[in-house]
């Protein structure tokens, strides 16, 4: 078998409909479009949250709350993550990436203080919760935020 004999099974795949040719088609007359209205007329793009009129769903149900466009979201790492680095490494947020802690679009980092470390390193963080900066002290280490 090669690639340009490829075809698909028998009955599987079915002619285009040709609409307004004919009352016989199936299709004549006004096309499947039904009679008058926005939807009869050449044109017409159905807009996104548009009910026919009707107060749409998004307008109807109550807002509240507040949503900050500026807010910055951080990945978190904690603290025992960090030993997996040699003693007097200085960790970065570019070595936190290539060593596959963290992945995806962040804001920055977050160090946080879930664990022991173990090991005098330098941390360059965005931020750093304060029982992560305690740790990280007093192995010896030091916190940069950046």
């Amino acid at each position: 078998m090669e690639l340009h004999s490829l075809k698909p099974a028998k009955g599987s795949t079915h002619r285009k409909m040709r609409v307004g040719r004919g009352r016989a088609s199936g299709k004549g007359k006004t096309s499947g479009r039904g009679h008058k209205g926005a939807y009869a007329r050449s044109g017409h793009k159905h807009k996104p949250l548009f009910e026919g009129g009707q107060m749409p769903m998004a307008r109807r149900i109550p807002k509240r709350g507040f949503s900050n466009v500026n807010r910055q979201v951080f990945a978190p790492v904690n603290v025992a993550t960090l030993n997996a680095f040699e003693a007097g490494t200085e960790v970065t947020v570019e070595l936190l990436r290539r060593a596959g802690f963290v992945s995806g679009n962040w804001d920055g980092v977050k160090v946080l203080g879930n664990g022991e470390l173990t090991k005098k390193i330098v941390v360059k963080a965005n931020a750093f919760s304060a029982t992560a900066k305690e740790k990280i002290e007093a192995a010896g280490g030091s916190c940069e935020t950046i």
